[in-house]
């Protein structure tokens, strides 16, 4: 049957896909696994465990400047920023929000906070918006550059945080300490569970419980570049000097999609050091980590992962080449195959649903559907495997982050990420097709919600 046969080479070529990323994974997956044991067999036997409770005090005083750019964010930015001001547990810092001048509403709900504490800054752009995120962060960048001068004394440190985000007590300590050794310091995000949302927002759990348990450990432990997050992290004032130094003045990219990301690579090209911290914030608790919640919608999850997608798989690659090792060079691949892991998954479900409907019409027609040969059974059998133990481990990531009933849903809504991936993909290539054509970028943002309150663990 003509049908059975188109099905077979759907099959076959996301089989063969499959088998390459699943092979890809596992190495790993071993690489993880082998820096558990060896700091269990050697540091820890050592030296105790660390946690926010012992962190030594920083060897010099300095100043700390959050920034968070904001456009349309009336609804939540008022009390993110009235969170951080109440939770922030550091002696010097302060808080610098960007607003639009077309954008009132955003303008009333900081200012009403900034009224009743001189630790936030608002800024207000010389022009309207949208423009980009990272041309809101410049923004910041230069009213922070005025008080630098107006004080007599540079920011010690340049934090990144969105306006939904609910910021933890312990942060700025984290980085006031680790920033006088490093460039880049990237704290953990662990999405909210959206009790009205828990398969499509949910799905972010898993994603974000995996990715900053094991895929940020490895990239550290091999010596490739950490990206930024675009949260939660810091960025070493001399390193953002640096970057600006060669960009006019201006150290965020307002032509980049990812400018969180990109900058955390380029820092890393530029010879600057980098480091993922999962620090607890007391003996055997939880790390130290930044929550917020994620797009609760289908539509807004394609809309966030598309701009993702664009930025870093497709335009990353145009702007940031394959540079560095091979270390480097193998985490760039890895962060560029969403887009053809999309075209896989997709060809797998037409091959599955190909092959369904060839063996029912085979049955209706009393015909015996062609088998598969040994080679491909025995190719299927394979990446079943992988498909077990990947679900074993996603599932066990999110166990240890949320406990076991998400633990259990998280196989399940491992389809529902597929889906949102393949959606994105399709929506990317519009986004780099249109970005290639006119060269223009505007702040494809999402809707954010602000949680109640929860506490830190």
């Amino acid at each position: 049957m003509a049908l059975s046969a188109v099905a077979h080479e759907f099959v076959l070529f996301a089989a063969i896909g499959f088998l390459i990323g699943g092979l890809d994974d596992l190495v790993i997956d071993a690489i993880w696994l082998g820096r558990i044991y060896w700091r269990r067999t050697t540091i820890y036997r050592r030296y105790p465990r660390g946690d926010l409770l012992q962190l030594a005090p920083p060897d010099r005083p300095g100043w700390i400047a959050v920034f968070v750019a904001a456009w349309q964010e009336a609804a939540v930015i008022g009390q993110m920023a009235q969170t951080a001001l109440d939770r922030f547990d550091h002696p010097d810092y302060r808080l610098y929000i960007g607003c639009y001048p077309n954008d009132p509403e955003t303008i009333r709900a900081v200012a009403a906070v900034a009224a009743k504490d001189a630790r936030l800054c608002q800024v207000i752009l010389p022009h309207p918006g949208p423009t980009t995120k990272a041309d809101c962060l410049n923004g910041l960048w230069r009213k922070m550059l005025e008080d630098e001068r107006d004080h007599g004394q540079n920011a010690k440190a340049i934090v990144l945080h969105d306006a939904e985000d609910i910021v933890h007590s312990g942060e700025l300590r984290i980085f006031d300490r680790l920033i006088e050794r490093y460039d880049l310091v990237q704290l953990p995000v662990l999405p909210l569970i959206d009790p009205g949302s828990r398969w499509i927002s949910g799905h972010y759990n898993d994603e974000f419980a995996e990715a900053h348990g094991k895929a940020m450990v490895v990239r550290e432990a091999l010596g490739a570049a950490i990206p930024a997050a675009g949260v939660g992290c810091a960025f070493s004032r001399r390193a953002l000097a640096r970057v600006a130094a060669k960009k006019g003045g201006a150290p965020f990219d307002a032509d980049s999609l990812t400018e969180d990301y990109e900058l955390g690579l380029g820092i890393a090209t530029d010879g600057g050091k980098g480091i993922f911290v999962s620090l607890p914030s007391f003996p055997g608790g939880k790390p130290v980590s930044i929550r917020a919640h994620f797009p609760a919608t289908f539509r807004d999850a394609v809309r966030q992962k598309s701009r993702w997608m664009a930025g870093i798989a497709l335009s990353g690659w145009d702007r940031m080449g394959w540079r560095g090792g091979f270390a480097e060079r193998w985490m760039r691949l890895r962060d560029r195959r969403a887009p053809l892991g999309a075209v896989i998954l997709l060809a797998a479900y037409i091959g599955f649903l190909g092959t369904l409907a060839a063996a029912g019409a085979g049955h209706l027609a009393g015909m015996t559907p062609a088998p598969f040969t040994p080679l491909m059974t025995a190719l299927l059998w394979i990446n079943l495997a992988l498909l077990l133990w990947r679900l074993c481990l996603r599932a066990g990531f999110v166990t240890r982050a949320y406990g076991w009933r998400e633990g259990l849903r998280a196989p399940p809504r491992m389809v529902i990420a597929n889906v949102v991936e393949i959606f994105a993909a399709a929506r990317a290539v519009k986004i780099y097709r249109t970005r290639r054509r006119n060269g223009t970028v505007v702040w494809d943002k999402t809707n954010h919600v602000f949680p109640d309150l929860v506490p830190e663990e």
